[in-house]
C-alpha cells in the first residue's frame, strides 16, 4: 500500500471523498484538480486548465471533466459522476475499488469481472494532459466510452448554454479539434490508438459546485458535451487519452506518458510529498520563472514569492531557479515597491512588506550557499533603490519618520499581509508603523551594510534600533506591540511580533525575543500554525467560514497560519539550540496527517483558529509548504 491511499469505503462514502481533491501542476502553468473520485466540488476544477495570456492573465478551464462508460455484452455501467440539483448522476464512484497517488494520481474501478485502472499525468512543459486506461482484467470483449465536458471559460467564471458556440469540429489523428470560441486555443483531444468520435453535441445544464455554493457563490454551470470517443480495449491493454493545445502524435503517447512517470519524486513519505508539492508552484513561461502564491485560484504575490523562494528551492537544493525567480521578480520592481498581486500582469503595488522581505531571500540564498557575490553583482542597485525610496517616501505614504520607524497607509488601503478588505475597509487597519515591518527594516539596513560597508546605512539601522525596544516593547504586557501609529499602540496578540525574533538581524535583546516567544507560543500556537490573533481577543473568530465578508473578517482575526510558524521556529532554536529540537520536531511531524486530508499530498492555505483546526482556504499554498521544508532543514542544522 502506497503512503497515500484511499479504499473503497472511504470513495464510496461522498461526505469522506468529496472533501479531499487533488492537484497537479506542470512548468507551464497548466493545472489539473478535482475531487479524489473524479467529481468536480468547484469552479476552479478541471482535467485541463491552463493559461490563455491572448485573453486574460489568468488561467482557463477547457476541459471540466470526463466521464467514462464501460461496455460488456451490450451493458454500460459509466464510471463518472457530477452534482445536479437534487442529486448526483451519474454515480460511478460506487464502482471504484481504490485511491492511489503513487507516483501519480491512480483510481481503480471494479465492474463485475472488470478491472480498469485510470492515471493521470500532466506534461511537464507542454499544456497536455493525458489520461491511461489498463484494463487489468476482464472476461469478456469490452469496450470503453468518453464522454468529454468542455467549459472554455475563466476559471473565475462559469460557462452557461448559449447560442453562438461552435459546434463544428475538426478531425485529428485518432480524435478531434475543438474550437468553441474564437478568442480560445483550440483544444485537440485524441487517444492513443484507432477511435470512432461520435458527434452528439449536447449542452448538460446546471451542473452544481458544492464548495461554490457554501462560500457564498454563483456555483451552477452548463457544459458542452460535443460526443464521444469509443474504442475497444484488450485485457492487459492500456491507451492512452490525451488532451491539449496542440497536436499530439499518438503513436509516441505511451513513451510520453512514462517519461513523464519517470521525471516524479515518489509521494512515499512526508518529506517528498512536501517537495513534489514545492516544484508545483514554479512556473515558467515566456522567459519568466515565477512563484504561483496557491492552487487553485491564486496568481503570483509579491510578498509570497519571497517568503517562499527559499524553501521551495533553496531547501530542496535548488539555486539556480531562486535565481531564476529572483531575476524575474527584480524586473517588475517599480520605484522602491514590487507588485503585490499579479497573475502576469502588474495589478497593484500596495504591499509595504514585500520590498523588504526580498532582502531576507536573498539573505537566505548566501546562506545556504555562502556566494555572496552573485547577490551583489546582480541585486545591489536594486536593493540601494528600496532603501532609498523608503527613505525619501514613496507611494501609500510609505515613509521613514524621524525616530528611524518605517510608517505607511492611507485609508481603505491594508498595506501588510493582513491585507484583508470589506466594502467596510480593512478589516485589520495596521496604518502606522507595524511592528514586522520595523524588524524588516532593521534586517534590510544591516544586511545591506554588511555586503558594502555602507555606514550610512549602520547609522539608520542604529536609529531605529534605539527607537523599537522603548516604543513597541511594554514590560507590563510581556510583549510587542502589533502597531504604532502616533499616540495610539495596538496591544492585539498576533504573530507579528515572532518576526522580531528570528531575521537575520535581531534588534532586541534575548530576554525580550524569550518573553514574545513564549507569548506566541502560550495563546498563538497550535498544532497546524499560528492563529493570527489570540482567542482571549474579543475580535477572535474561531471558524473560517461562510460568505467572503464573513471570511474576510475571520481571515486575520483568528484564523491560523502556517507561514508565520517558519519563523517562530527559526526565533525559538536561535534562542534554545539544540534544547528546543524535540520540541520542533514535534510540530513538524505533527503535520504528517494534513498529507490525506483536503489538498491531497499539500498543505492548506489556512486551518480553524479553533479545534479540529480544519483546513480552509486554497488547498495547496506556497509559503505553507515552503515554511515546512525550511523548518525540516533547520531542525537537521541544529
Amino acid at each position: 500500500m502506497s503512503y497515500i491511499h484511499f479504499d473503497k469505503t472511504q470513495l464510496i462514502n461522498l461526505n469522506y471523498s468529496l472533501e479531499r481533491e487533488i492537484i497537479r501542476t506542470n512548468r507551464s502553468g497548466a493545472y489539473t484538480s478535482t475531487s479524489i473520485i473524479g467529481c468536480n466540488t468547484r469552479k476552479y476544477h478541471g482535467l485541463l486548465v491552463v493559461p490563455q495570456p491572448q485573453i486574460d492573465s489568468q488561467n482557463h478551464v477547457m476541459l471540466s471533466t470526463v466521464h467514462e462508460t464501460v461496455i460488456q455484452h451490450g451493458a454500460s455501467f459509466n464510471l463518472g459522476i457530477s452534482k445536479f440539483p437534487g442529486n448526483y448522476s451519474p454515480r460511478g464512484h460506487k464502482y471504484l475499488k481504490d485511491f492511489d497517488s503513487e507516483p501519480i494520481p491512480k483510481l481503480t474501478y471494479r465492474v463485475g469481472g472488470v478491472l480498469l485502472q485510470k492515471e493521470l499525468i500532466l506534461d511537464t512543459n507542454r499544456d497536455r494532459l493525458m489520461i491511461r486506461y489498463t484494463l487489468l482484467e476482464a472476461h469478456s470483449p469490452t469496450k470503453i466510452r468518453i464522454q468529454p465536458f468542455l467549459a472554455f471559460r475563466g476559471f473565475h467564471d462559469l460557462s452557461k448554454a448559449n447560442t453562438f458556440i461552435n459546434k463544428k469540429y475538426k478531425k485529428a489523428p485518432n480524435g478531434a479539434v475543438f474550437h468553441l470560441y474564437d478568442a480560445y486555443d483550440p483544444l485537440y483531444l485524441q487517444v492513443s490508438k484507432k477511435v470512432d468520435f461520435v458527434p452528439a453535441p449536447d449542452w448538460y445544464y446546471n451542473i452544481e459546485y458544492i464548495l461554490e455554493r457554501e462560500r457564498g457563490y454563483e456555483y451552477q454551470e452548463d457544459l458542452y458535451v460535443p460526443g464521444y470517443f469509443e474504442f475497444e480495449i484488450e485485457k492487459g491493454e492500456s491507451v492512452i487519452f490525451s488532451a491539449g493545445l496542440t497536436e499530439a502524435d499518438p503513436k509516441t503517447r505511451q513513451n510520453a506518458f512514462n517519461k513523464e512517470i519517470a521525471r516524479r519524486i515518489p509521494r512515499n513519505n512526508f518529506e517528498n510529498c512536501l517537495k513534489n508539492s514545492a516544484g508545483q508552484f514554479l512556473r515558467q513561461r515566456d522567459g519568466d520563472t515565477r512563484v504561483i502564491a496557491g492552487y487553485p485560484w491564486f496568481g503570483w504575490w509579491g510578498r509570497d514569492t519571497f517568503v517562499a523562494a527559499p524553501g521551495l528551492t533553496l531547501a530542496t537544493g535548488n539555486p539556480k531557479t531562486f535565481l531564476e525567480i529572483m531575476d524575474t521578480m527584480s524586473r517588475d520592481l517599480k520605484g522602491p515597491l514590487f507588485p503585490n498581486v499579479g497573475s502576469g500582469v502588474i495589478t497593484n503595488m500596495n504591499s509595504i512588506d514585500a520590498p523588504l522581505w526580498y532582502f531576507w531571500a536573498l539573505q537566505q540564498y548566501i546562506k545556504y550557499t555562502g556566494d555572496s557575490k552573485t547577490i551583489k553583482d546582480r541585486y545591489l542597485g536594486k536593493m540601494k533603490g528600496i532603501i532609498d525610496g523608503y527613505l525619501q517616501g514613496t507611494d501609500f505614504n510609505i515613509h521613514v519618520l524621524e525616530n528611524g520607524l518605517v510608517y505607511g497607509g492611507e485609508e481603505g488601503k491594508a498595506l501588510t499581509w493582513m491585507d484583508a478588505v470589506t466594502p467596510d475597509g480593512p478589516v485589520t487597519p495596521r496604518s502606522g508603523c507595524p511592528v514586522e515591518i520595523q524588524a524588516l527594516w532593521y534586517n534590510a539596513l544591516c544586511f545591506y551594510h554588511e555586503l558594502t560597508g555602507d555606514e550610512t546605512m549602520a547609522a539608520h539601522a542604529t536609529k531605529i534600533a534605539d527607537t523599537f525596544e522603548k516604543e513597541f516593547w511594554s514590560e507590563e504586557h510581556g510583549y510587542l506591540a502589533d502597531y504604532i501609529n502616533g499616540e495610539e499602540k495596538d496591544w492585539a496578540i498576533r504573530p507579528n511580533m515572532v518576526f522580531a525574533t528570528s531575521l537575520p538581524y535581531v534588534m532586541i535583546s534575548d530576554e525580550i525575543c524569550d518573553q514574545v516567544l513564549e507569548t506566541a507560543k502560550s495563546k498563538l500556537l497550535t498544532t497546524r500554525g499560528m492563529r493570527s490573533l489570540s482567542p482571549d481577543d474579543p475580535a477572535y473568530k474561531g471558524y473560517y467560514f461562510g460568505d467572503q465578508i464573513s471570511r474576510d473578517e475571520a481571515y486575520h482575526n483568528g484564523t491560523v497560519w502556517v507561514w508565520p510558524l517558519g519563523h517562530f521556529v527559526e526565533g525559538y532554536i536561535r534562542l534554545h539550540g539544540k534544547s528546543g529540537a524535540n520540541f520542533i520536531q514535534k510540530i513538524v511531524n505533527g503535520f504528517d496527517g494534513v498529507m490525506t486530508q483536503y489538498g491531497i499530498g499539500a498543505v492548506a492555505e489556512i486551518y480553524d483558529g479553533d479545534p479540529p483546526h480544519r483546513s480552509k482556504g486554497a488547498i495547496s499554498q506556497a509559503w505553507s509548504v515552503s515554511e515546512l521544508l525550511r523548518m525540516m532543514d533547520l531542525v537537521k542544522k541544529i
